[in-house]
């Protein structure tokens, strides 16, 4: 069977991953180095596929254990645990006989919440949001685990900046507490909010101030790109236009999770001998809009009149600066600055737009496009 090149997952095969070999050599060195690295970049780019595709390195293979969590959906120190301990029970204590009876002498702020494999003659972690009564507790008995686990860790925490909104806790603080102690374990903190990451991690203010090396990761180059699209297509018996595959570049500023989605649709749908051209890739595109219109009006059904408004604003300009200046309110009959100001701070706490450099724009290019059809 012929697989399509352009996988949709973030478990990729290494000879289907496109470039990133700068940015792969420079996050195994800090690892094999014992170092935390702080991964930013735009949601979609490819952070997860990043930190897999290292993973998988016969360097880290063979030498250490990785445990990678996504915390997004996350809402509370609780979740938390819960999340990282079913990663470190799947991913480490599943490893053999010792590790798992290790865990659960450890974890023993759980040990009587545990479940029971009668086939396998095993523990199971089923427990339950409820069942986690002292998170700080059970936090330390995990870190001790890891630091006892024979080989060094290396755990990836993707979507870090959620724990600022936890409540009742003040996580940053204790998070660093816990880990400038640990000797056998390292961590990528993985953010998509690149201005709060810079925050937690360079304001010297912070408790997680200069505690990690800086890794930066920006959409994979065009030229790479088109060598890697033409390649597969190529290789497949099929062809595509360069002015097409720039035309799905420029138009989803890069985002790979987006590039590759259409690309994946192009080549499922040309067949052996066919051409793909601009057109094509126009279609395929409106096709991605309709099946995300609805989670695309959802997202909008949560945010008032004015911060809809001055969301269409920053959609039809691409990138705005000044969005407070009397031209800009004037020029989208917005209410006011003070008006934008406070709407502007909303928007970027839904992560609805993004502030770099001063310059706002659209987090996600999809919901850019799908505002401009409308508009």
């Amino acid at each position: 069977m012929k697989r399509n090149p352009f996988v949709l997952s973030p478990a990729i095969p290494n000879e289907l991953f496109c470039d990133r070999v700068s940015e792969s050599n420079m996050l195994v060195k800090c690892m094999t180095n014992q170092e935390n690295v702080v991964l930013t970049s735009p949601r979609r780019v490819g952070k997860t596929g990043l930190i897999y595709h290292c993973f998988n390195k016969k360097a880290i293979q063979e030498n250490y254990i990785t445990v990678s969590i996504d915390i997004l959906h996350t809402t509370s120190f609780q979740e938390f645990i819960l999340e990282l301990g079913s990663a470190v029970f799947k991913t480490v204590a599943k490893r053999n006989d010792r590790l798992m009876k290790l865990f659960t002498a450890y974890l023993r702020s759980l040990s009587g919440s545990f479940g029971f494999d009668p086939v396998a003659g095993v523990p199971t972690f089923d427990i339950k949001l409820g069942q986690i009564n002292m998170p700080e507790y059970t936090l330390e008995e995990i870190f001790s685990y890891l630091e006892n686990a024979g080989k060094p860790c290396i755990v990836a925490i993707d979507e870090f900046q959620q724990i600022l909104k936890y409540q009742g806790v003040n996580m940053e603080a204790m998070l660093r507490g816990h880990i400038q102690k640990l000797t056998n374990t390292n961590f990528i903190f993985a953010g998509s909010e690149r201005r709060i990451m810079n925050e937690m991690f360079f304001s010297d203010k912070r408790p997680f101030f200069q505690s990690a090396t800086l890794l930066q990761l920006e959409p994979i180059d065009l030229k790479i790109y088109t060598e890697f699209v033409c390649h597969h297509f190529q290789n497949a018996g099929k062809s595509i236009e360069k002015e097409a595959i720039e035309w799905v570049y420029e138009k989803y500023e890069g985002i790979t999770m987006y590039t590759q989605k259409l690309f994946h649709d192009a080549f499922a749908n040309l067949e052996e001998g066919e051409n793909c051209t601009t057109k094509d890739m126009e279609r395929f595109s409106d096709m991605l809009l309709q099946q995300n219109e609805k989670r695309l009006q959802e997202l909008l059904s949560y945010i008032t009149e004015q911060q809809k408004e001055l969301l269409y604003a920053i959609a039809s300009e691409g990138n705005s600066s000044r969005i407070t200046s009397s031209a800009f309110v004037k020029r989208h009959h917005l209410k006011s600055a003070s008006a934008v100001q406070s709407a502007a701070k909303k928007l970027l706490d839904f992560d609805l737009i993004t502030e770099n450099s001063r310059n706002f724009s659209v987090s996600d290019p999809l919901l850019r496009i799908w505002i401009e059809k409308l508009i």
